[in-house]
């Protein structure tokens, strides 16, 4: 699907694969709020997810997804009564089919605080992947790189970490979901 054929407002699902293109999570509904060249921003709120296994549940919170064309992760800013919290997961660049956003995930996560304090999750679960995957040199390169470039965003405080950013892209989904 190239950008031209993608309309604002317009509900798509998301599917995220392991590298063995196996599907891992699935998410019901992301409310398409904003075309960058890129990169796409959407929103969701209360939507299902759908694990590997079968098992559903419901997202708590509001969130604005960021998924971009060619950096290697995408970003989720959840709106919580506390503050913003990001969970950044590094993954291929996504491609949209058949109205569903689909990226592999490759188990590094990156946890931002409204403080701007953050973690680095999952290395084990990478370690592990990554063995019984067999990630290539090149993808393990390249996903250590997109995480530091990731952390460095969050540093500068650039793009979705800029204060303020979730809170208009929240705005402007409850305005597209009331339309």
């Amino acid at each position: 699907m190239n950008k031209e054929q993608l309309e604002i407002g317009k509900k798509y699902q998301i599917h995220g694969y392991k590298h063995d293109s196996k599907i891992h999570r699935s998410w019901d509904e992301a409310v398409l709020l904003e075309i960058h060249d890129d990169y796409l921003i959407f929103g969701n709120d209360k939507t299902k997810v759908t694990e590997s296994d079968g098992r559903t549940w419901h997202t708590k919170e509001p969130a604005v997804l960021y998924f971009f064309y060619h950096d290697w992760y995408n970003i989720i800013g959840q709106y919580k009564k506390d503050g913003i919290y990001y969970y950044c997961n590094i993954a291929s660049p996504f491609i949209i089919e058949e109205d569903t956003i689909k990226y592999i995930d490759y188990d590094l996560d990156l946890r931002v605080f409204p403080d701007g304090s953050f973690k680095v999750l999952d290395r084990g679960e990478y370690k592990y992947h990554k063995n019984l995957m067999k990630y290539s040199n090149t993808i393990d390169t390249i996903l250590k790189k997109e995480l530091t470039n990731l952390i460095n965003l969050v540093r500068r405080k650039e793009l979705a970490f800029e204060q303020g950013t979730v809170e208009h892209y929240y705005e402007k989904y409850q305005e597209l979901k009331k339309e």
